[in-house]
């Protein structure tokens, strides 16, 4: 049995790294995906962790299936394909520090996973099954990542939900609400930033839509300004927050997504520090 099982994008962030002796800009190969990235961070911190994704059989490939493999992650379900090309990502940097992305991904390995590729065991048998919403946007991704969902649900899982909104990936703004909320049925934990409220919740206030989302079937939300509870111990939600946000000061002091997730030493060692 699993602790988590995570289902989704997992794709090469080309990040970009300064300026070339020819004057031409430097992108530095990270592994990434947002839902990659939280099976490698439970994983760090001594978590049981399986993932569950499609990737080219290509060098980009081999690279994160080594880094799954390396960081301790479970990868009896990551499927090799021969047929596309591994998911990339382009990362640059405005002057103020706000990212702009540029995807390969017409299609790309992650948008491609079959619900006949899935192993049904892993999902029967895990706690908590984490997904992303970058699943959503096209088949058959789609229909595989909703077709996991009620199975893990089905058998008692917890159901945690990233809805990952990235403009460019979505046919319109209206599909992207459409297929966004598809899984707020089933989602017992769903993570959102403020400006995803209105996505999901049409609210775009972040309580109002943490009270939508709490009154629709959610156990715990949460926005990146606060977090709502009914049934959960406050000081016990209190310190799971401020191990995060320790967790999360140390991931920004490093480069790429993966290769920044710390350890759970390194993240008491931070609180100890700022207590």
């Amino acid at each position: 049995m699993f602790d988590l099982v995570a289902l989704g994008e997992m794709l090469v962030d080309f990040t970009e790294l300064g300026i070339s002796e020819n004057n031409q800009r430097l992108f530095e190969q990270n592994p990434g995906g947002a839902v990659a990235n939280v099976a490698c961070a439970a994983s760090r911190l001594g978590i049981k962790t399986s993932f569950i994704g499609k990737v080219g059989n290509d060098m980009q490939g081999a690279f994160l299936a080594s880094t799954l493999q390396n960081t301790g992650v479970n990868t009896d379900n990551l499927i090799i394909s021969d047929e596309v090309f591994t998911t990339l990502a382009f990362v640059a940097l405005s002057k103020n520090g706000e990212r702009a992305f540029s995807f390969a991904r017409k299609p790309g390995a992650d948008t491609c996973l079959k619900a006949e590729e899935i192993q049904t065991e892993l999902l029967s048998q895990c706690k908590i099954f984490h997904v992303g919403s970058l699943s959503l946007t096209d088949e058959p991704a789609r229909e595989a990542t909703l077709h996991a969902v009620k199975i893990a649900k089905s058998h008692g899982a917890v159901i945690s939900y990233d809805p990952n909104y990235r403009a460019m990936l979505w046919k319109g703004k209206s599909d992207a609400m459409l297929h966004m909320r598809s899984i707020l049925q089933y989602a017992d934990l769903v993570k959102m930033s403020d400006e995803e409220t209105a996505m999901l919740t049409d609210c775009e206030d972040p309580q109002q839509a943490l009270q939508y989302l709490l009154s629709n079937g959610a156990r715990i939300a949460v926005v990146t300004l606060g977090v709502s509870i009914n049934d959960w111990n406050i000081d016990m939600l209190t310190e799971y927050i401020r191990f995060s946000n320790a967790a999360a000061a140390l991931c920004v002091t490093k480069r790429g997504a993966i290769p920044a997730m710390p350890t759970e030493e390194e993240i008491r060692s931070l609180i100890e520090k700022k207590q």
